[in-house]
C-alpha cells in the first residue's frame, strides 16, 4: 500500500508541475499584471472639478471589466479623467477609478490597491522619495481666492487671516513654509506666504470653496489651483481671485515605489504615453476642452 500511495503522490506532483509549466506564468511586473487583467486602476478625486468629478447623469459603462467597487469612465468626467482614459487606451486596457483620500495617495505605500494616480499631483522633493513620476502632463498656477463677503481684495489683505487648503497638498506645505519638502525650483515660486495666517485644512481643495458657499465663516480665503478657482467662480460660488499666482506646479502621473511587483516598465510605458500625448496634441485638446486654456506647456 505504501508503494502504491508513493506512486500516486509522485504522479500527482509530476502532473502539477506539468500543468504549471503549461499554464500562464504569474505576471512578473505591474505592467504585465495590468495587461493580463485588461484594466488599469487609477486613483483620482471625485470632487475636484474641472479635473475630476462624478458625472451628474453618469452611468456605469456597459460591459465594463472594472470591479464592483471601482468607478468607470461612464461615471466620471474631467481633465484628469479624460487623461487617464486616454492612457488606458494607449496601453490597450480599460481605465477604472479608485477614490482614496488625497493624503493616502500622497503618503505612498498603497498596498497594491490601485496602480497609478492621475490626480493632478505636483512633483515635489518629498514625494519623489516614495513615488515615481512621469513627465508632467500639465502645469497649473497656485491661486488665492477670497469670499466676496470678507472684504479681502488684495494680497496684503490676507495677512493675519484664516486660509483654507486641502490636506497634504502643496498649498498646505507652501503656507506652512515647508519649502524643502515642497522642492519647487526657485523659478516656479513667485511670492512668499502672507504673514500671521491661520491654516485651516479640509480633505480636498474644493471643500474650501464649497464651505464658503454653504456659509462657513471660520476662514475667509483659500489657496488652490487657478483652474479650481475659475470653476468655482463660473459655478456661482461667491469668491474672487486675490492677487497673482504665487507658484507654479508641474503635475504628473504617479506610481507607488513600494508596489510588490516591479514598476520600472510601467513607469517607462506611462512616460512614453504622456510624451506622445504632448507631441500629437491630445493633451492640449483636453486642456482647451476643460480649462479653455492650454496648460500643457511649461510656464516660462
Amino acid at each position: 500500500m505504501e508503494r502504491i500511495t508513493l506512486r500516486r503522490g509522485t504522479l500527482l506532483l509530476v502532473s502539477a508541475l506539468l500543468l504549471g509549466a503549461c499554464g500562464s506564468p504569474a505576471p512578473q511586473d505591474l505592467l504585465a499584471q495590468i495587461l493580463a487583467r485588461g484594466t488599469i486602476i487609477v486613483s483620482t478625486d471625485p470632487n475636484y472639478a474641472p479635473q475630476s468629478v462624478l458625472k451628474a447623469d453618469g452611468a456605469r459603462t456597459e460591459g465594463t471589466a472594472c470591479a464592483a467597487d471601482q468607478l468607470t469612465a461612464g461615471e466620471m468626467e474631467g481633465f484628469d479623467v479624460d487623461t487617464a482614459v486616454e492612457i488606458g487606451t494607449r496601453l490597450g486596457v480599460e481605465t477604472c477609478f479608485a477614490t482614496p483620500t488625497w493624503d493616502a495617495i500622497t503618503a505612498g505605500n498603497w498596498g497594491d490597491q490601485w496602480d497609478i494616480s492621475v490626480g493632478s499631483m505636483t512633483i515635489t522633493t518629498a514625494r519623489q522619495e516614495i513615488l515615481d513620476f512621469t513627465t508632467a502632463y500639465y502645469y497649473t498656477p497656485a491661486q488665492f481666492a477670497a469670499s466676496t463677503a470678507s472684504g479681502v481684495t488684495s494680497y496684503e489683505g490676507l495677512n493675519g487671516q484664516a486660509v483654507c487648503v486641502g490636506s497634504a497638498t502643496t498649498y498646505e506645505s507652501w503656507l506652512n513654509g515647508d519649502m524643502v519638502g515642497l522642492g519647487l525650483p526657485a523659478s516656479s515660486v513667485y511670492a512668499t506666504a502672507p504673514t500671521g495666517i491661520t491654516v485651516v485644512s479640509l480633505e480636498t481643495d474644493q471643500e474650501c470653496a464649497q464651505a464658503i458657499a454653504a456659509g462657513r465663516t471660520d476662514f475667509v480665503a483659500y489657496l488652490t489651483s487657478g483652474t479650481v478657482v475659475d470653476q468655482n467662480i463660473s459655478a456661482g460660488v461667491p469668491v474672487a481671485r486675490v492677487g497673482d499666482p504665487v507658484f507654479s506646479e508641474d503635475l504628473s502621473v504617479a506610481i507607488d515605489k513600494s508596489h510588490t511587483l516591479g514598476t520600472s516598465t510601467l513607469v517607462s510605458r506611462l512616460d512614453e504615453a504622456v510624451r506622445a500625448m504632448h507631441e500629437d496634441g491630445t493633451l492640449s485638446q483636453l486642456s482647451l476642452k476643460w480649462f479653455n486654456f492650454d496648460l500643457t506647456r511649461a510656464p516660462n
